[in-house]
């Protein structure tokens, strides 16, 4: 097949770095190749992380690219943490309610 080919020619230009994926046939003939790229953690274990869907259908080749929801997830979640620090800090330095002093005299 072609396609076997073709999938065997970029496994071999791309080094360990990509893994491309068996290709999978549907039923109404679209031919579904994973990509995927390793990823080194910080304990040094490599992990294949998902990049993206080669689809071909009747003859034509598609991208859909994978969307990575965590980065932003997690820039969100720092955001808001920093914004909670800062706020309390500044309640911490001048609280929002006024000084109350009772002065004898």
């Amino acid at each position: 097949m072609e396609i076997r080919d073709a999938v065997e020619r970029f496994r071999g230009e791309s080094g360990v770095s990509t893994i491309f994926g068996e290709p999978h046939q549907t039923s109404d003939g679209t031919t579904i190749i994973t990509v995927s790229r390793l990823h080194r953690r910080w304990r040094g274990d490599l992990i294949p992380v998902p990049v993206g869907v080669f689809s071909i259908h009747e003859g034509e080749p598609s991208w859909s690219p994978a969307a990575d929801h965590t980065r932003a997830a997690l820039m969100g979640e720092f955001i808001g943490l920093a914004a909670a620090v800062i706020a309390t800090l500044a309640v911490l330095r001048r609280p929002p309610w006024p000084d109350v002093t009772i002065q004898k005299g």
